[in-house]
């Protein structure tokens, strides 16, 4: 029995750590460390419930680890204007300690293939994923230029590099036009389009935000 218990630490401490190595590299708040605990911690857990539990209710304890877990998933979202990090992360989190439970109910197979889909997906699916952000980003734009209106060269410039103009607004002064614009098209078209503003006379500036 303790041989058992002492490879089934040790197995949650492997695929804790491994999982958590990727957090790691890629700099998130809960990393090597962080992930290999909450696996071996998952697993103890488990085993002290079947234990506790008896014939009755073994899953007395367990039930309440990914309640417990929760909070620690919630400590690493963040919420900065419209934009909110950290989700990856404590889905990440929850899916380690399920991966800590497998262990602890003696199912190694789930556990080791578990690990291996969260890898491909934390490790495979980002790179696809900068590559679909890539070919397609939105952009919104402010540009200032004199009073000569040359809105339709813009925008004549950004269908000519494919670019969909989602939302088009015109405001004239008696001194400028303001034009904002909301772009979507692949990151290359974008810069060139970018480009294109910088060196086009009437321009007098232009911010550009992703």
């Amino acid at each position: 029995m303790l041989n058992e218990h002492l490879f089934q630490l040790f197995l949650a401490l492997l695929i804790g750590s491994v999982i958590g190595l990727e957090r790691e590299i890629n700099g998130k708040a809960a990393g090597f460390r962080t992930m290999a605990l909450i696996c071996v911690g998952s697993t103890i857990l488990t085993l002290v419930s079947i234990h506790l539990g008896g014939t009755g209710s073994k899953d007395r304890i367990a039930a309440n680890i990914l309640t417990g877990i929760g909070f620690i998933g919630a400590g690493v979202v963040f919420k900065d204007g419209l934009n909110v990090t950290g989700i990856t992360t404590a889905a990440t989190i929850w899916v380690t300690a399920a991966l800590g439970m497998c262990i602890g109910s003696d199912e190694y197979s789930l556990a080791i293939e578990g690990m291996i889909l969260t890898i491909v997906v934390l490790f495979l699916f980002d790179n696809l994923l900068n590559l679909i952000t890539r070919q397609r980003e939105h952009r919104s734009y402010f540009i200032h230029f004199k009073k000569e209106n040359v809105t339709n060269v813009i925008l004549f410039k950004a269908n000519e590099l494919n670019l969909k103009c989602i939302k088009k607004i015109e405001t004239k002064t008696e001194e400028n036009i303001k034009l904002s614009l909301n772009l979507f098209g692949s990151k290359e078209n974008l810069e060139q389009f970018n480009t294109f503003l910088i060196h086009l006379e009437n321009v007098k500036s232009f911010e550009s935000f992703i």
